[in-house]
């Protein structure tokens, strides 16, 4: 089964799990997307390449009907550097802990946790304890590979740079410098 993103394309990397697969003692899982699945997200998170992207996590029950999830995703992204614009491989290893509960009770969850954020606008230390609200659980499942390319897409650096590469200014030595347009305002200061 192939789930779908908000605009009714299909995800490019999937792997629900049935709320009831998951035991009382809880499951490990590991997830590692195929060469096709990294060249889509690749393309989707406008990345020069992607590779060995792996979702980690431990999932243990959340009551009868909801799920806790902790692990972490790896991956090496290959990006164009904002300095220099040459491509340089980076390695990505962003941790998450997510609750999930059946779709009604997230939503519920969600709309409360908003209108406490609301209420506290102008109270930043009620903001700071603000717990997130639990994930949906769509149609019985929770979908691992669409967990794993949101936390991807949450460590991919906006502004990557090379290691070692930094700006430097450019200095044209047959350019005349250019007077500094305080010069003529201290010049009529003087007279």
């Amino acid at each position: 089964m192939t789930e779908s993103n908000f605009d009714g394309a299909a995800a490019p990397f999937s792997r629900p799990v049935a709320v009831d697969s998951i035991g009382e003692k809880g499951q490990r899982l590991k997830f590692q997307a195929s060469e096709a699945e990294c060249a889509a997200l690749a393309e989707q998170d406008g990345l020069v390449a992607l590779r060995d992207l792996v979702v980690e996590a431990e999932v243990s029950r959340r009551g009868r009907e909801g799920l806790y999830a902790r692990g972490r995703v790896t991956a090496f992204v290959t990006q164009n550097c904002v300095v220099t614009l040459e491509p340089f491989e980076a390695s990505i290893e962003e941790p998450f802990e997510i609750e999930f509960a059946p779709q009604a009770e997230a939503e519920a969850a969600y709309a409360k946790a908003m209108a406490e954020i609301e209420a506290a606008r102008d109270k930043a230390a009620a903001l700071a304890e603000q717990k997130d609200p639990p994930d949906p659980i769509i149609d019985g499942k929770v979908d691992f590979g669409a967990l794993g390319a949101e936390f991807l897409a949450l460590g991919i650096d906006p502004h990557p740079r090379k290691p070692g590469a930094s700006f430097q200014e450019i200095v044209d030595p047959t350019a005349e410098e250019k007077p500094s347009p305080f010069a003529a305002l201290a010049k009529i200061k003087k007279d």
